[in-house]
């Protein structure tokens, strides 16, 4: 995992907490919490830091997922110019991050792994997306997600139909409006 991603945990932690809440959470996991943007982590780091979050703070992972997601969505705006929305809407967005987005992501980070989105346009008009990752973070994704559509002013609705696409891949129906 890109040490960017673990940058913006510890900035959603200190923001939605406090700078002592990321140290113990660091101290019970036994990590030093010294990433930097540009390196690589192993992604059982994050898991841990993750589900030493939910244990401190009496949550389930999946809600320290979708939470971090969803308020770093700003942060990675913020640090990347090719997350400039223009005049895009929320839903062209998301179908146009795996064209646009991904690509400059692996140029910055020539060895990451990004998951993969397809996407179908449903008859009520509402968008399915199917996520695939080999780190199969759904919640993470949905949190994302949320933090896209906050920044686009616009609501969203994520729904799981629980349709069976293999494993690490998950069927998300985006409500939007």
């Amino acid at each position: 995992m890109k040490g960017v991603v673990f940058n913006v945990v510890e900035e959603v932690i200190v923001d939605m907490y406090d700078a002592d809440t990321w140290e113990d959470i660091l101290d019970a996991v036994e990590l030093d919490g010294a990433y930097t943007s540009l390196g690589s982590y192993p992604d059982e780091h994050l898991l841990a830091i993750v589900a030493e979050a939910a244990r401190m703070l009496e949550v389930d992972v999946p809600t320290v997922l979708k939470t971090v997601g969803r308020a770093a969505f700003a942060g990675l705006a913020d640090r990347h110019s090719q997350f400039e929305r223009g005049d895009m809407t929320f839903a062209q967005f998301v179908q146009h991050v795996e064209a646009y987005i991904h690509p400059e992501v692996r140029k910055l980070y020539e060895d990451a792994t990004v998951p993969n989105f397809d996407f179908e346009t449903l008859d009520d008009g509402n968008l399915r997306m199917t996520y695939s990752s080999p780190r199969n973070l759904p919640d993470l994704a949905e949190g994302l997600l949320m933090g896209a559509a906050d920044a686009f002013g616009e609501r969203l609705k994520v729904l799981r139909p629980g349709i069976d696409v293999g494993a690490n891949s998950t069927v998300f129906d985006l409500v939007i409006g």
